[in-house]
This record gives structure tokens, sequence and C-alpha cells, in this order.
């Protein structure tokens, strides 16, 4: 895919209406893209895209996006529950559970229904992209586009490269994300890429300093905020990413390396099991009723 074909990426799919789902496809849609968000029910859907107008509203209260610039975003963002869709998309993101055979199936499914020049993403967090690409009969066109969440604020991309990831869909998924006035960064495929190959390490390390009472909730947020300018603690951190999400990424890191240092925290592990996944479940290191 050349410059010129680059260029001409206006249409894009994103596949799960979630948290994620819904924060790329109103950041593609503000970027002036067309965007249709595609879930399982129409119920699913419709919250995604409530999730965003909510989104646009703040940011046209704070002053950051104006009332014709949300309306003209809106209007770009349609919604179905059929995956149809891929056949008229440019590019396709898949933003759905963070599930190995989960997102295997559906990118068959992707590359079943879309033409030969789509470009096929990933939003994994620490998925293999070279595996998910085997599911697939264009390896060369498939690649890791993992967004920061919160999306429509978070400026970093990663974009990861499986082994079969051709240098233009490289090239073009870079451009891309430069056209979403965001920053990307190149990455090889490895367990956790970048981002959360150093930060999953660090949250597992504050859930075991609290397991073993080393230091208090607030004490270990508390320390990581003022002693290391984070601007926020892990715990508090783990919370907003989900509990879920960060023990999935801990299993992912423990198993491809075999390192003991990878182990998933027991406090994270039956935290989950009893739901108490942070912000979403409206509870883990901190109560959010």
């Amino acid at each position: 895919m050349g410059e010129a074909e680059t260029a001409s990426i206006t249409a894009v799919a994103v596949i799960g209406a979630g948290t994620m789902g819904s924060g790329i496809a109103q950041v593609f849609a503000g970027a002036g893209l067309d965007v249709t968000l595609v879930d399982v029910s129409e119920a699913l859907v419709e919250k995604g895209l409530e999730t965003i107008r909510r989104g646009m509203e703040r940011l046209v209260e704070r002053g950051r996006l104006s009332a014709e610039a949300r309306d003209a975003a809106l209007a770009r963002i349609r919604t179905t529950t059929g995956l149809h869709v891929a056949a008229q998309s440019d590019v396709v993101v898949e933003a759905i559970i963070e599930r190995l055979d989960a997102k295997e199936s559906l990118l068959a499914e992707l590359d079943r229904s879309a033409p030969a020049h789509t470009i096929l993403a990933s939003n994994t967090s620490s998925i293999s992209i070279t595996r998910l690409a085997a599911a697939t009969g264009r390896p060369d066109r498939v690649i890791g586009m993992h967004f920061m969440n919160p999306a429509p604020v978070m400026a970093l991309v990663e974009v990861i490269r499986g082994l079969a990831t051709s240098d233009a869909t490289m090239d073009a998924v870079v451009a891309l994300v430069e056209r979403l006035s965001k920053t990307a960064v190149r990455v090889e495929d490895s367990a956790g890429f970048a981002v959360n190959r150093l930060l999953i390490p660090m949250i597992n390390e504050a859930a075991f300093l609290l397991m073993e009472g080393v230091a208090g909730r607030d004490d270990i947020d508390t320390a990581m905020r003022l002693g290391a300018n984070h601007p926020m603690g892990p715990l508090a951190l783990a919370d907003l990413i989900g509990l879920d999400t960060c023990l999935a990424i801990m299993e992912v890191l423990h198993q491809d390396f075999g390192d003991d240092k990878y182990r998933p925290c027991p406090l994270i592990r039956r935290m989950v099991a009893a739901g108490h996944l942070g912000r979403k479940s409206g509870r883990g290191f901190y109560s959010y009723s």
C-alpha cells in the first residue's frame, strides 16, 4: 500500500462496541473517517454509541470541540450487528474480548468477508500478532494497533509487526495513526509488546506489596504518584484497566516467557474470581459506588 493508497483509507470498521471499541470509533470519526461500529446486538452497539455521544459532549463542554465538529463526527458513525461491513472497509480494527480463540475466530471470518486490500488490525494488548495473523490468508496485512485507554484522550498507539506483516502495511498504519493526531511507536511482536511488558509487572508487584502487608493501598499509590511522578498509582490504574484484563496479560507474559517474575499475584486472581474487576464492576482495589 503506497502513499496514494494510504491517503485513500476512508472507511473503517471497529468490531466491539465496549470501552475500547467505542473510544477507537470516536477517534476515527473525529479525524474525518467514516466508521461503522459493530457488536453482536443492537443493545450493545447503542450503548457504545451513547458512550461516544457522552464523550464528545464532555469535550464540547470543556471547549475542546465545537458543537459543529461533534455533530459532523457523530454523523460519520454508523452501527450494525453484522460483519458484512468488512466488505466495504479499508481497515478493520477488532477490539473484542482479550481471548486468543475469540480473536482468531473473528479474524478468520473477517478475512473471508473483506476484500484483498483491507488491513486487519487487532487492538490486543498482549496476544501475539503473528499467531493472530496465522488465522487468516493475508498475514502480510494483519497488524497490531494497540490504542491506550481511554482512546480519545491518550496520545499513543503501539503499532505491532507480526512475523509476516509487510513494510507497506506497517507504513500505512503508522500514517493512519498520524492522521488521527496520535503518536505511533513501532514494536516487534513480543508478549506484552512495549507498554504492557513494562506496566503490568509494576501493577503485579504493587499487588504483591499490598498482599504481603509491606504498605497499604493508599500508601503504595501515593508512593508512585509522588515518588515517581506518575499521574495515577498502580492500584488505581489496575482498576481503570480492569483487573481481569491485567490478569489476562500477566498470564500471557508468564506463559510466553516462562519466567516466574511474571507470575500473577494470587490477590489479583482472587479479586477477579470474586468479580471485583475495578471501575467497570464498581469495586476493585477501590470502591466506585
